[in-house]
C-alpha cells in the first residue's frame, strides 16, 4: 500500500499533454479522500494552464484502472458515524471532481487497463475520449453494495448507452467486457495490451493536430447542447466560441491550408 507521504496521483505535463495517473496499486487505485483532493488541485492546474491541451488519466500499476471508491474508509467513517454520500460531491474532499465539472474545457483521454469499477468507470464515463486494453473490465456494482453510483453512472450511462442495457447493469452491477464497452460505444478503442500506449499516443497526437480552441468550443457546444432542442442549440451562447471565433488560430488554419503547411497555433 502507498506510504504515508506517497502521493496519491502522479501528475506530468509534457509537450502539451498532462498524464495523470492515480497512484494507489496496492489497493487497485481505490480512491479515497486524500486522492480526491490530490486530484481536484490536478484538475485546476490543467485547466488553468494554456500549454496543457490534452489529458490522460490512468491508473498506476497492471491491474486496474481503479475499482471505485476506497469501501475500507468509508466503512471507516461510517463506524465514526460520517454521514453517508448520496449523489454528487458537494460539501467533500476534492469538489468538484471531474464527475461534476460540468465546464471542464479541455479534452481527457481515458487509458483503461484492468478493471474500471464504481467510481472508475464512473471517471472514465466523464472522460471525452475512452482507449482500453482487451482485458479492461467495467462495471458498477453499487447496487450489490447498497450503494448509488453517486458519481455520476446512474445519470451518464443512461445516456449514453439504451436505457434497458443502461438498467440491466446499473440494477445488476453485471460486468462489461472491453468488446461490450466498444460495441455500445463507450469506448472510442480496443486494443491489445502491449499496444495500449501506442494507441493512447495516437489519439493524444491526433487531438495536438487540432487546433486548442477550437477543440474547447467544439467541446463546450457539444456538452452543453447534447440535450437541447436542436434549434435551440444552434441560438444558445457559448463561452469559447467566441474566443475562437476572434482568435488568431481562426485565422491561421486556412492561411496554413492555403500555404500548404501545418498550422502553427497559439492556443489564445
Amino acid at each position: 500500500m502507498n506510504g504515508g507521504d506517497e502521493p496519491r496521483v502522479r501528475y506530468e505535463k509534457k509537450a502539451h499533454v498532462a498524464r495523470i495517473t492515480l497512484n494507489r496499486p496496492a489497493v487497485l487505485n481505490a480512491m479515497d479522500l486524500r486522492m480526491h483532493e490530490e486530484l481536484a488541485a490536478v484538475w485546476d492546474d490543467v485547466e488553468a494552464d494554456d500549454e496543457v491541451r490534452v489529458a490522460v488519466l490512468t491508473g498506476a500499476g497492471d491491474r486496474a484502472f481503479s475499482v471505485g471508491q476506497d469501501l475500507r474508509e468509508r466503512a471507516r467513517l461510517d463506524a465514526e458515524g460520517v454521514p453517508r454520500t448520496t449523489f454528487g460531491s458537494r460539501g467533500l474532499p476534492g469538489w468538484p471532481r471531474l464527475t461534476e465539472r460540468f465546464r471542464f474545457s479541455k479534452p481527457v483521454l481515458a487509458r483503461v487497463d484492468g478493471y474500471a469499477l464504481g467510481g472508475g468507470f464512473e471517471l472514465a464515463l466523464a472522460c471525452d475520449l475512452v482507449v482500453a486494453s482487451d482485458r479492461a473490465v467495467f462495471a458498477l456494482p453499487e447496487a450489490q453494495l447498497g450503494l448509488v453510483p453517486g458519481a455520476g453512472g446512474a445519470f451518464r450511462l443512461a445516456r449514453q448507452v439504451p436505457l434497458k442495457t443502461a438498467m440491466g447493469y446499473l440494477l445488476t452491477g453485471r460486468r462489461m467486457s472491453a468488446d461490450e464497452a466498444l460495441r455500445f460505444g463507450l469506448v472510442n478503442q480496443v486494443v491489445p495490451r502491449e499496444d495500449l500506449d501506442d494507441c493512447v499516443t495516437e489519439w493524444t497526437e491526433a487531438l495536438l493536430r487540432s487546433a486548442p480552441l477550437a477543440v474547447r468550443a467544439i467541446k463546450e457546444a457539444v456538452m452543453r447542447s447534447v440535450d437541447m432542442p436542436l434549434e435551440e442549440a444552434f441560438s444558445a451562447s457559448y463561452d469559447w466560441e467566441p474566443r475562437r471565433q476572434q482568435s488568431a488560430d481562426a485565422i491561421e488554419g486556412p492561411l496554413a491550408f492555403a500555404e500548404r503547411r501545418p498550422p502553427r497555433w497559439r492556443g489564445r
